[in-house]
């Protein structure tokens, strides 16, 4: 049974920090590729983050880029999302998620993740 909790989640001011973490139960954690999705109240979840399982290859959606960096910890069994300079409409549940099958890359799309988390909440206040 996989199971995906993620936490860090909080009320912050704009210009603020967060560090969310996920921490993954899967015994491959280390050949899978991960990634951190989000959804703001009202809108589909969208693409946030994706990570290589040997951390060689990063992937930022372009509303994030230059403010977050994902990162990950094998040993641990740990994915991170640094989040500086927050602002407003970054608002969301965020969600870590998975790939299934080992030694596949990152993608950005949702439906390729198979395991997910149950999210944390993240609130910017103005």
């Amino acid at each position: 049974q996989v199971q995906m909790v993620e936490s860090g989640g909080g009320l912050v001011q704009a210009g603020g920090s967060l560090r969310l973490s996920c921490a993954a139960s899967v015994r491959t954690f280390s050949n899978l590729a991960m990634g951190w999705f989000r959804q703001a109240p009202g809108k589909e979840r969208e693409f946030v983050g994706a990570i290589s399982w040997i951390s060689t290859n990063r992937y930022y959606a372009a509303s994030v880029k230059g403010r977050f960096t994902i990162s990950r910890d094998n040993a641990e069994k740990m994915v991170y999302l640094q989040m500086n300079s927050l602002k407003p409409e970054d608002t969301a549940v965020y969600y870590c998620a998975a790939r299934g099958s080992p030694f596949t890359p990152p993608t950005l799309t949702e439906k390729e993740y198979d395991y997910w988390g149950q999210g944390t909440q993240v609130t910017v206040s103005s």
